[in-house]
């Protein structure tokens, strides 16, 4: 059995694709000149602000630029989720395997390449505070390398006290993907909130591919490793 699950936040919690896709076309397009094509879109998300913007900006960005730039960025991503707020809400059924993990006393935390500034969001806005410590999320504080990087994968792991082995993850990205069976997270879940189910499904790791949380299987399958 694994110990501990470690969710994304971003398209994995919370679907907000879209308003982060929009919030950097936007941006992006200031940079660039144009839009961003779909690829580029698909190459960026689940990514660190710095690393979108050495993306974008085809060099590495100062510590001033990323701290400016990427605050810029996501004052307009925050923007767009209070103009729907029908939106502001959990993905469908989350809640109801969060208050099942809390209840069974097995520990969870969030790993994501949002800035501090959005984490606070989310406490104030979706009421995160019922089943997680804010001292125990690892989110871009500049300290770490963002994913693909194993570095938020192995941070979140450090702080449960466990073997990235004895983790589930839940994850929406590529990248984020990536960065979790770098880490060596014991069973990796992917959501098809950005991706579809083949193209997650044959990410080499991805044990588990499902559209809507509550279609999950009971949690003590669920912690099983496969």
């Amino acid at each position: 059995m694994l110990k501990a699950v470690v969710f994304d936040f971003n398209g994995t919690l919370f679907f907000d694709t879209e308003k982060h896709e929009a919030a950097w076309q936007k941006y992006a397009e200031g940079i660039v000149g144009r839009p961003l094509t779909a690829d580029e879109n698909a190459a960026i998300m689940g990514r660190s602000n710095e690393m979108i913007l050495k993306f974008l900006l085809k060099r590495m960005p100062t510590e001033e630029e990323t701290r400016s730039m990427g605050g810029e960025k996501e004052a307009m991503y925050r923007s767009l989720c209070l103009k729907d707020p029908s939106g502001m809400s959990l993905a469908h059924g989350a809640a109801e395997l969060l208050d099942t993990l809390t209840a069974r006393n097995i520990p969870i935390s969030i790993a994501t390449s949002s800035p501090l500034e959005n984490i606070e969001f989310y406490f104030d806005k979706l009421g995160i505070g019922r089943w997680f410590d804010m001292t125990g999320i690892v989110y871009d504080d500049g300290s770490l390398r963002g994913k693909p990087e194993p570095d938020i994968y192995l941070a979140a792991a450090e702080r449960l006290g466990l073997d990235p082995s004895e983790i589930l993850v839940f994850e929406d990205s590529l990248s984020g993907i990536a960065s979790a069976r770098a880490a060596g997270i014991g069973k990796i879940a992917a959501v098809t909130s950005s991706n579809s189910a083949k193209t997650l499904a044959a990410q080499d790791g991805v044990s588990l591919v499902f559209d809507d949380y509550a279609e999950l299987p009971d949690t003590e399958s669920l912690l099983c490793e496969i």
